[in-house]
């Protein structure tokens, strides 16, 4: 798809108290976009909101959880009575990490990082799909993960979900093109390769990752541009690349790490 404009369009952001979230909404509203912003912490979100009170577009919230059907068709009821019923982006944000070991995770921490990070914003998509089709130019984007084209030991949860959501997306976007709905999937690096530069050097420390802002501004980007799927960093493309072109050899590299890690942790 070719450019679009984003101003004065209407655009549900989850997770958007903190962190990437958050740095999107901001942006948006600030070039006259119209916002509704959902998390579970109210009082960030009405901090926000006051902060955005003189900007050129709006911000209303909903605070609650959105791995609740409930919540989620207040957010839909919500489009519905403020905006007409139509929505122009969607943008699937929330979601939390999970680090350790499989063996000493447990059902509970799969279930929970699987309904926050992939079931919710399945579920969130499917009830705005009748929304979104009434827009000119209507936008699915998810915020995924490089994890989610590369798994790495000690977030087994985290990355089944990243990847969950990187197979959707690729269906969703064929299954919509004809509707006119772009899906885009926003892959970031929560450090600057996710634990790359760390396994190759055999450093113990993770390289800090791009800014919030700097995330927010590339998604956006993106969202504009009609792209299919970026990955926002350079360390997070080599390791794809890597995994596509040498996946044995990379295997070894972080096999090699995970049993370091595991033995430092045992004789510390």
């Amino acid at each position: 798809m070719g450019f679009r404009k984003l101003n004065g369009k209407n655009i549900v952001i989850t997770g958007a108290s903190s962190g990437i979230g958050r740095a999107m909404a901001t942006q948006l509203v600030r070039s006259g976009n119209h916002v509704l912003a959902l998390a579970r912490r109210e009082e960030r979100l009405k901090e926000l909101q006051d902060e955005l009170q003189l900007a050129a577009g709006s911000l209303a919230y909903l605070a609650g959880d959105i791995t609740l059907e409930a919540y989620r068709q207040s957010a839909f009821d919500w489009i519905s009575e403020n905006w007409g019923g139509t929505l122009d982006v969607l943008v699937n944000n929330a979601g939390i990490g999970s680090i350790g070991p499989f063996a000493k995770s447990d059902e509970v921490t799969l279930r929970k990082v699987m309904e926050v990070n992939f079931f919710a914003a399945v579920e969130l998509t499917r009830l705005s799909l009748s929304a979104l089709k009434q827009s000119d130019v209507p936008v699915v984007c998810n915020i995924a993960s490089v994890l989610g084209h590369t798994a790495m030991p000690m977030k087994s949860e985290y990355c089944a979900s990243k990847f969950a959501m990187h197979g959707f997306s690729d269906a969703l976007r064929i299954e919509m093109a004809a509707e006119g709905i772009n899906v885009v999937l926003v892959s970031p690096s929560t450090t600057r390769s996710e634990f790359f530069a760390a396994v190759l050097s055999g450093a113990s420390q993770q390289a800090k990752g791009m800014t919030a802002d700097k995330v927010a501004t590339l998604a956006i980007k993106a969202i504009k541009k009609g792209k299919r799927e970026v990955l926002l960093s350079w360390g997070g493309r080599c390791l794809v690349a890597f995994d596509r072109l040498l996946p044995s050899t990379l295997s070894r590299i972080l096999t090699r790490w995970y049993a370091r890690q595991s033995a430092s942790k045992v004789g510390s």
